[in-house]
């Protein structure tokens, strides 16, 4: 199985904004160019685990919170992205991000029976 380096950038970047960190403040902390931050957000290059492990201590978040869109098995990872998500909603909030859940999950199971592994 192949990395996906852009879904990797993706989530670096969006950690990385959420605590309000920029691409020079990362790459300080990370040990990094900030044009390799750069480039790795972008997808545009590829990295090896040494900077994985590196940006993820940084940014105070698992290897596999990374990576997690290139497991098989990455189940925690996405309990974890789907608690912080609802962390601060309202009671009204949750009610409606869980029901849509639910029927979406309903309905991808309708639609490929075979995706609906555990993975």
């Amino acid at each position: 199985m192949e990395l996906d380096y852009r879904a990797i950038g993706v989530r670096i970047r969006r950690f990385r904004k959420e605590r309000g960190l920029t691409q020079q403040a990362l790459a300080e902390l990370s040990r990094q160019e900030p044009s390799n931050i750069s480039h790795i957000e972008r997808g545009a290059t590829k990295l090896g685990l040494p900077t994985i492990v590196s940006i993820a201590n940084a940014l105070g978040v698992t290897v596999d919170d990374l990576l997690c869109d290139s497991l098989e098995t990455a189940r925690g990872a996405y309990e974890r992205e789907a608690s912080e998500i609802l962390s601060d909603c309202t009671h009204w909030e949750r009610k409606i991000i869980t029901g849509t859940m639910r029927d979406l999950k309903e309905n991808l199971r309708r639609a490929g029976p075979e995706r609906g592994e555990d993975g």
